[in-house]
């Protein structure tokens, strides 16, 4: 699939978008009550508006989403990774289908919270979410993978012209409304769902990871940890080792995750990669500055995967180079088969 395709979807989008946000005369004419009952269809049928976002929200209205343009053609992106950005706040937990994600990413986002970036290769679940906003430093992560298709749920508009140049397939629910849903379990903006079904045709395989990451024996040394705490200014990470199950259970805020079903969140790998995070250009609606995190250079980073924690260096010399994570003798070091947490901490 080429960026022709990802063009033709996206470039319409700022003319419409800009006549979203102008309220026209008849509408501005109708009683509060109807368009109350309006907004309440729209948010029904999975649309988004130009509403005032509620204080969970980050500020990213219809008028900063692209424009409809029909259901995108599933048989058009086999063979490319599928990229969600998945809502973190305590009100949209538990998410659902982030147990079938071969990569979960954690980012720090406005007010030092978190948002979640799951990439799926090698298996597709019925439903993803809530699906939430992209970031700028978004685009930089996912330059590693081949054409990958990106599913959001809108970003600012000053940002969506840096969506249009990247070499992905963005695809927003004005854009393919059939692969989008509202649940009808929480409020908006944490109630938006994705059916992956309805944008790839099945799962690309595990050659679409094109990362960097290496899989197989634990390298020598390391030291035996029972857990590990990260911290974000706003947010809490805790991987404890389970020995029975071979996996890191995840905790957030003191609160075991789990998904929709039940399921405990365990990754076979943990990485926190230690990243410089600086200030944007961007702001949300109550003008916090949007973090940007930068993963292309080189840093330290802690591997957990086995029980034991290992010391390593990553490096990613640009953009389209995937990750490389090796001892301090350069050896490369390889993650445990299964699920990979990578949760991008400020370095120290």
């Amino acid at each position: 699939m080429g960026t022709s395709r990802a063009r033709r979807w996206s470039r319409s989008r700022r003319t419409a978008g800009e006549g979203r946000a102008r309220r026209s005369p008849a509408a501005a004419a109708l009683p509060a009550t109807a368009l109350a009952i309006a907004l309440a269809i729209c948010l029904a049928a999975g649309c988004t508006t130009s509403r005032e976002p509620s204080p969970d929200d980050d500020g990213r209205s219809a008028s900063e989403q692209r424009s409809p343009s029909g259901s995108a053609d599933p048989t058009a992106v086999a063979g490319s990774v599928l990229a969600v950005k998945i809502d973190n706040a305590p009100a949209a937990r538990p998410q659902t289908g982030l147990d079938a994600a071969d990569i979960v990413y954690v980012e720090q986002v406005e007010g030092g919270l978190s948002r979640l970036m799951a990439v799926y290769a090698t298996k597709l679940p019925a439903a993803v979410g809530p699906v939430r906003s992209a970031r700028e430093s978004d685009l930089e992560l996912l330059r590693q993978f081949e054409q990958p298709l990106l599913a959001f749920s809108g970003a600012q508009g000053k940002l969506l012209p840096l969506i249009d140049r990247a070499p992905l397939d963005a695809v927003t629910p004005e854009e393919a409304s059939g692969a989008y849903f509202r649940g009808t379990d929480r409020a908006a903006p944490h109630n938006l769902y994705l059916r992956p079904s309805r944008l790839l045709p099945s799962a690309p395989g595990a050659a679409a990871l094109t990362t960097g990451f290496r899989y197989g024996a634990a390298p020598s040394g390391g030291e035996a940890a029972a857990s590990r705490t990260v911290r974000y200014p706003a947010a809490r990470f805790t991987f404890t080792w389970s020995a029975s199950r071979a996996r890191w259970l995840v905790s957030e805020d003191g609160t075991p995750t789990v998904s929709a079903d039940g399921q405990r969140s365990a990754p076979a790998t943990v990485v926190v990669q230690y990243v410089k995070v600086r200030a944007s250009g961007f702001h949300d609606f109550l003008g916090n500055n949007t973090p940007y995190t930068e993963t292309v250079g080189s840093g330290k980073a802690e591997v957990l995967r086995d029980g034991r924690a290992y010391d390593v260096n990553w490096t990613r010399p640009t953009a389209a180079d995937g990750t490389d994570f090796t001892t301090a003798d350069g050896e490369p070091v390889a993650f445990a088969r299964g699920q990979v947490w990578v949760v991008l901490a400020t370095a120290p």
